[in-house]
């Protein structure tokens, strides 16, 4: 039987899962490991990301002899995903704020990155006349999105980009993802400057059209080819061998193969230092037509002030939370971000502030349902979402009533007026507890009958 291994190497914690591919064992998971992530530096100077792997897989071979057996005999596949060091900062530069710089920054949240800065060069216009990109380039992106003009439009734009990066002293990785007919005059000139660039088909083909798919592809192959090397986070050639591309990109697969069985669902990810929220949901095709900026019907939003341990100060002050003890808590979790909670009380205090990291981050994702009302308007409609997913260490460790109720906060009837946000009106509700989704999408593509079987499981086996 062939088996595979999956794995997230995460910025403090590296989780792998044993799967069966094959036979009644398809999709199923037979064991499970994790172990403190293993980053030069912080975990010693001769420190390797690979360490932490390997006690994971020492594990799993451990628990499972067979799996011994299939890794000798060459049926036993490794696959893994990371946001370690950091993950993947992404600086969007369009030529205009409204179509294809926004379009670029939703693209690139798709991608699995952190948009780190979104730059409209219609905007910024430079000292000698020429577009000025400096206030992106100060973002320290890992990659730059680079986007501008429909196809068989205004050619300019995209090659006006590519000259202002270079100008400006970029020689990152590129992604032009622009007007197909400028694409190669964009590409000379950053490739002339020795800048490393993948080119792909226009995220804006047409005004009204969204399409991210080989943007998203190109990002992950730069992630993959220069930005985790480059971070020097190990010096094993087997690292590029083993990754598939970055965490949030592969949970966002995994959330896709959810909703293909599943119907429209939303997950919210609770992490130390973000809390991501993924939503798979069909768009309103009359409120698509009205839409300058195309909606995708798969959506990731990053709230980088929603941490339960790195930014859980941020947490408090998002929410407007006026606890004192909960604020004293969040700042000793974001001096002391290995904090392990060990005490009733420690957990009590992270599941307040994940329940009110999940709360906002909902939110934001979701948007208000009334304009005149003050918060965030855009966003995705999750009203007629059926399933709501729950996913991350403070809720994966959490009992399971408490974090039932949690997410129950996130519904429309989680608020005190249930009409004012666009959230999930009645979903079901469940906990990524074995951390699924991050393995489905990495067995999406080669083994999509164990990536549903995966997904099916998350929630009892209840599928549409």
């Amino acid at each position: 039987m062939r088996l595979a291994v999956c794995a997230d190497l995460g910025s403090t914690w590296t989780k792998a899962l044993l799967v069966g591919l094959e036979g009644p064992d398809t999709g199923r998971v037979l064991a499970t490991a994790a172990h403190p992530t293993t980053l030069p530096g912080p975990t010693g100077p001769e420190a390797d990301l690979l360490d932490g792997y390997d006690a994971c897989l020492a594990a799993l071979l451990a628990a499972r002899p067979d799996a011994r057996v299939a890794l000798g005999e060459g049926r036993l596949e490794q696959h893994a995903c990371s946001s370690a060091g950091g993950g993947l900062r992404i600086a969007v530069v369009g030529n205009e704020a409204l179509v294809t710089a926004e379009t670029g920054r939703r693209v690139a949240l798709s991608s699995g990155g952190r948009v780190v800065a979104v730059h409209a060069l219609a905007d910024a216009p430079g000292l000698a006349g020429g577009p000025d990109v400096a206030p992106a380039l100060a973002a320290r992106p890992d990659v730059v999105l680079l986007v501008g003009g429909t196809d068989g439009g205004n050619p300019e734009p995209l090659v006006a980009g590519a000259t202002a990066l270079v100008a400006g002293g970029w020689r990152g990785p590129v992604v032009v993802a622009g007007d197909v007919a400028a694409q190669p005059a964009a590409a000379a000139v950053l490739a002339a400057a020795g800048v490393p660039l993948r080119t792909a088909a226009n995220v804006v083909p047409r005004i009204g059209e969204l399409a991210p798919a080989g943007a998203r592809a190109a990002v992950r192959e730069l992630f993959l080819a220069h930005v985790i090397g480059g971070k020097e986070l190990s010096r094993r050639p087997g690292l590029g061998e083993l990754l598939r591309g970055a965490t949030p990109d592969v949970v966002l697969s995994g959330v896709e193969v959810l909703a293909a069985v599943h119907g429209d669902v939303v997950v919210v990810d609770v992490g130390g230092a973000t809390t991501d929220v993924y939503s798979v949901v069909e768009p309103d095709p009359e409120a698509a037509g009205r839409d300058v900026v195309a909606t995708t019907r798969a959506t990731r939003t990053v709230e980088a002030d929603l941490g339960v341990r790195w930014s859980a100060a941020g947490v408090v002050e998002a929410a407007g939370l006026d606890d004192p003890a909960l604020e004293a808590a969040a700042a000793r979790r974001t001096a002391e971000p290995g904090l392990v909670a060990t005490t009733p009380q420690e957990r009590a205090e992270d599941l307040a502030l994940a329940r009110a990291a999940v709360v906002t981050a909902a939110r934001r994702h979701a948007g208000r349902a009334r304009a005149a009302e003050p918060g965030p308007r855009g966003g995705t409609d999750l009203r007629a979402v059926d399933l709501l997913v729950g996913s991350g260490g403070v809720l994966r460790h959490a009992p399971a009533d408490a974090a039932a109720g949690l997410l129950a906060a996130a519904t429309a009837a989680g608020t005190a007026d249930p009409t004012a946000w666009r959230l999930p009106r009645a979903p079901r509700v469940a906990v990524d507890t074995a951390y699924v989704l991050a393995a489905a999408g990495l067995l999406a593509a080669d083994h999509p009958a164990a990536a549903r079987a995966l997904v099916t499981a998350l929630t009892g086996g209840a599928a549409r």
